[in-house]
């Protein structure tokens, strides 16, 4: 059994939660906090695999539970937040939090199909402290020099933090203009793109229809819409979703493939499922270039991992190195 810590000042939100977690018979609530201190002294006591947490609590915040809580323990952490709070929910994550759900998620109304994706997120999550990775070795082999006119990401679980370490390091007159799907909760995208522009020195924007990427800018795909590129600039498909994701990387890879052919560069970074995979091979195909964060690095290996197994993955990379390496493939003309 996972063993569950659930932290909310609302004794009404406490219960849906746990009504919710026990629904499923892997996971055992040991206790439930009312604010965060609280949570943080549970958290040492009790000793959980994973803790939900609220953000805006009395006593003490989330933010600062977070805080306290990483110095003592690996444990997972999924911030459970309402979209009020969803700038301070992506704080949460620079603070060491793995994920985080809006709170309006958790009704009557819940899909099996996003039931089942937050049961599988937070085994996954729980799993973290306890798992050891395996370094994946990076391509030793030089690409071959090419200029590169666009770069395309997919993340997932983990990606906040690891978009923030790799946009930070890229220099703000980066040439190139990146466009990124970022699997997120609906409504927490312009949330997002405002968090990460406090970390960036590129320009990061919530993608619109119409525009031409240009070099220094991040192009974020809206929640709910799938992200395309064709001869006019961006563009939007709203049709279904694609292995349950929407927006999906791999419908922006294959436009992107078909647009930029061997000036491409595709990037899958971590997170859960196979997004990414498919649309790897479109890139490779196209003459592009492919990268894939490596296992030790990646929160949640199964994206790159997926990308990796199709053997078309030309550089399987830690993500300190994917920055210098834009940088390098951006100058080699």
């Amino acid at each position: 059994m996972i063993k569950i810590l659930i932290t909310d000042d609302s004794s009404l939100a406490r219960g849906i939660l746990r009504d919710f977690l026990e629904s499923e018979g892997s996971f055992e609530i040991i206790g439930e906090a009312e604010n965060g201190q609280d949570s943080v002294n549970k958290a040492r006591e009790l000793s959980p695999d994973l803790i939900t947490m609220d953000i805006e609590m009395p006593v003490m915040n989330g933010l600062d539970a977070i805080t306290e809580i990483r110095k003592t323990s690996s444990c997972g952490i999924v911030v459970i937040s309402t979209h009020d709070t969803a700038k301070m929910a992506y704080d949460a994550i620079a603070n060491g939090a793995h994920d985080f759900l809006a709170k309006d998620l958790f009704t009557s109304q819940l899909s099996d199909v996003k039931r089942d994706e937050i049961f599988r997120l937070f085994k996954q999550i729980s799993k973290l402290n306890k798992e050891s990775s395996i370094r994946n070795e990076a391509d030793s082999n030089i690409a071959a020099a090419k200029t590169i006119n666009c770069v395309t990401i997919a993340s997932s679980t983990g990606g906040p933090m690891a978009l923030c370490h790799l946009c930070s390091a890229l220099p703000e007159n980066f040439p190139v203009p990146i466009l990124l799907v970022q699997h997120n909760t609906s409504g927490f995208d312009k949330s997002f793109v405002q968090w990460l522009n406090g970390y960036s020195r590129l320009k990061i924007q919530l993608a619109e229809e119409g525009t031409i990427p240009c070099g220094g800018n991040v192009y974020v795909a809206p929640t709910d819409k799938h992200i395309i590129i064709n001869n006019s600039g961006i563009a939007f498909d709203n049709g279904e979703p694609v292995n349950n994701q929407k927006p999906s990387a791999d419908i922006l890879f294959k436009s992107a493939s078909d647009i930029y052919r061997n000036s491409l560069v595709s990037i899958v970074l971590t997170g859960m499922g196979n997004d990414g995979a498919e649309g790897t091979r479109f890139v490779k195909k196209a003459g592009g270039i492919t990268i894939a964060q490596d296992e030790t690095s990646s929160m949640i290996f199964g994206m790159p991992q997926a990308a990796i197994e199709t053997g078309c993955v030309e550089f399987i990379l830690p993500l300190n190195e994917i920055a210098d390496k834009l940088v390098s493939l951006a100058n080699s003309d």
